[in-house]
């Protein structure tokens, strides 16, 4: 098969459409009307001789030889990308609008003190934070960057962790003196301890403590199981039972001592934050000084 522009134009709208989830947003990326990308996205499946996208009133799915295409093509077409933004000078400038998904955790106990240093220094850059579960789609979302806490699955996305934070299990002084202090993690089968569920396994976190090399998994029961953190700590506060919480955004809550972390000897189980970038079909600029900045703020604390 001989090359053109045409073929590299059509499978520029196919990576557009598969990271941004869309016609609609692609159109929006590439300057195109959402018919002007499905025309180029037929034209594309009748040169190659392959149907490339499933389509549906509602979503967009690569069949199998269209995934195996994006495999291939997404990191060509990044490294050309980024070299005719390199050579224009598009790299270095920071604007336009920046979609986020970010943790609540992240966002109300790191990000948010730090917003105006943000703004003043990104004067004609409009960040628009959007509320997603962190099971959330970013494509579909049209999400440009998400901050999340735990490991990431292996995915094409790219990720980069900005910090670990300690694991601690705590429980309010109300709680200790109705029930008494656990002296060891096994001592907690006796006790009334929070579950939490984990969003990527749709299933409640294991407990475990970690001491040096030694992990130690224990198995706990309780009657609360809870999806969100913050309904989570405001019943351990309240005394409804123990609960395993990040230390970012609790210290606070230590030490005024409305919580007592109750295994100190047992401090080394952390937790990672990440930055995720779903799609390569963004402004460089924005999306590097939102990372940037992020880790940045993260290495102070």
């Amino acid at each position: 098969m001989g090359f053109d522009g045409r073929l590299l134009s059509g499978m520029s709208v196919l990576a557009a459409v598969v990271e941004t989830g869309s016609f609609t947003r692609a159109g929006e990326v590439l300057g195109l009307s959402a018919s002007g990308v499905s025309r180029a996205i037929s034209r594309l499946e009748q040169r190659l001789g392959i149907r490339l996208l499933n389509r549906t009133t509602r979503v967009l799915r690569l069949t199998d030889e269209g995934t195996r295409l994006y495999a291939l093509i997404a990191p060509h077409l990044s490294g050309i990308e980024e070299a005719a933004n390199t050579v224009s000078g598009a790299a270095e400038t920071v604007r336009g609008s920046l979609r986020v998904s970010l943790n609540p955790i992240f966002a109300r106990s790191v990000l948010a003190p730090r917003l105006a240093d943000f703004t003043k220094r990104y004067p004609e850059l409009n960040l628009i934070s959007v509320s997603l579960p962190d099971a959330g789609d970013l494509v579909a979302e049209g999400i440009d960057v998400a901050i999340r806490f735990g490991p990431q699955p292996s995915t094409s996305m790219t990720s980069r962790k900005l910090l670990d934070t300690r694991v601690l299990t705590v429980a309010s002084p109300a709680y200790l003196k109705k029930h008494g202090r656990p002296k060891t993690p096994e001592a907690l089968i006796g006790h009334d301890c929070i579950q939490y569920i984990d969003p990527q396994r749709a299933k409640p976190f294991g407990w475990e403590f970690h001491r040096r090399k030694e992990i130690r998994p224990v198995e706990t029961t309780g009657r609360l199981t809870l999806t969100d953190v913050d309904t989570m700590v405001t019943a351990c506060v309240a005394g409804a039972g123990i609960a395993q919480v990040l230390a970012l955004g609790v210290e606070p809550l230590l030490a005024n001592g409305d919580l007592v972390e109750l295994f100190p000897d047992w401090p080394d189980e952390t937790f990672p934050l990440y930055a995720i970038r779903p799609s390569r079909r963004l402004p460089p600029a924005a999306v590097e000084a939102f990372l940037n900045f992020c880790h940045d703020i993260c290495q102070g604390i």
